[in-house]
C-alpha cells in the first residue's frame, strides 16, 4: 500500500525506513515485555514486532509451546492488511503511468 503511495508521493520511501528503524528501537530486543512496566507495556504491545519477538523468545530460550491462538490472530491481521494492500493497488495501478 505504502510502495504504491510512494509512486505519487516520493517522501513515502524515506519515511518507511525511518518508521522500520524506529519499530525496531521501540520493540524488546533486548529485554523481556515484563522487565517493563505497565505503563510502557502497553504502547509496547502497539508495535506489531513485539509479539514475535516475544513468541521467539519463549520457544527459542525458554523452551516453551508458542501461543497458537495468538499467532493465528497475527496471521489473519496480516492477511487482512495484505488483502487490504492488494485492494489498494488493484484500484491506484491504472494511474501510475500518468506519474511515471
Amino acid at each position: 500500500m505504502l510502495t504504491s503511495l510512494g509512486v505519487f508521493v516520493r517522501d513515502v520511501g524515506q519515511t518507511i525506513g525511518i518508521m522500520t528503524t524506529v519499530m525496531l528501537f521501540l520493540s524488546p530486543v533486548f529485554c523481556p515485555v515484563t522487565a517493563l512496566s505497565e505503563a510502557v507495556r502497553y504502547w509496547l504491545m502497539a508495535n506489531p514486532l513485539t509479539f514475535i519477538i516475544e513468541q521467539a523468545r519463549a520457544v527459542l530460550i525458554w523452551g516453551r509451546m508458542p501461543d497458537w491462538v495468538g499467532l493465528g490472530e497475527y496471521a489473519l491481521v496480516a492477511i487482512a492488511v495484505a488483502w487490504a494492500g492488494y485492494a489498494w493497488f488493484q484500484k491506484i495501478r491504472n494511474g501510475f503511468a500518468d506519474v511515471l
